[in-house]
């Protein structure tokens, strides 16, 4: 199997729940930039804080602090890894490849979680988090369609791409993903 993975895919997928799983059953690391940018906030620290402010308006964080977290955690890790919403953009994609080919890393396979708008709202106002309201998620939707989706392209013309779909429950999502790995 693939050592190198990165998730992509809109908010409320299950990029998180199918990455979380992934990693564990095949001891790879899981780096989800949202639990990082979370747990910061939930710290109090003022790179939370900052955080804070930007994603409960449905916005991004910037590309150089979510990089500089990254990087700390793939400095120190070089085996199996699986990254989980980052890249979000061109920019950041590009950031990405030039700091793994500084730490002499590459993606390996990028699976994207495909779902339409409508079950991604559902999905989202049915997880209880403050921050999942209507707006905020019409808001998340638009951004991704902007901002995210062209990714599917860049990893396409790169040959990395395979995509899933991620309707159906948790388990026939992951066994959709074990399929489509050969696992």
């Amino acid at each position: 199997m693939k050592q190198r993975l990165l998730f992509l895919g809109p908010p409320g997928a299950g990029k998180g729940t199918q990455a979380q799983r992934l990693a564990f059953n095949n001891h790879l690391l899981h780096l989800s930039t949202g639990d990082m940018l979370r747990a910061e906030v939930l710290a109090g620290t003022e790179l939370g804080q900052q955080a804070e402010a930007v994603m409960a308006r449905g916005e991004l964080v910037s590309d150089a602090l979510v990089l500089a977290i990254v990087r700390h955690r793939l400095e120190d890790h070089s085996q199996g890894w699986l990254l989980d919403g980052f890249p979000r953009n061109l920019g950041q994609a590009t950031a990405l490849d030039s700091l793994l080919l500084q730490l002499n890393q590459s993606i390996e396979l990028v699976i994207l979680m495909e779902l339409p708008d409508v079950v991604l709202s559902q999905r989202m106002l049915s997880r209880g988090r403050a921050d999942d309201t209507e707006a905020v998620i019409r808001h998340r939707l638009e951004v991704y369609h902007q901002q995210t989706a062209p990714l599917i392209n860049h990893y396409q013309q790169l040959g990395l791409l395979m995509s899933v779909d991620a309707a159906g429950t948790v388990d026939e999502v992951s066994a959709n993903i074990r399929l489509s790995l050969g696992t």
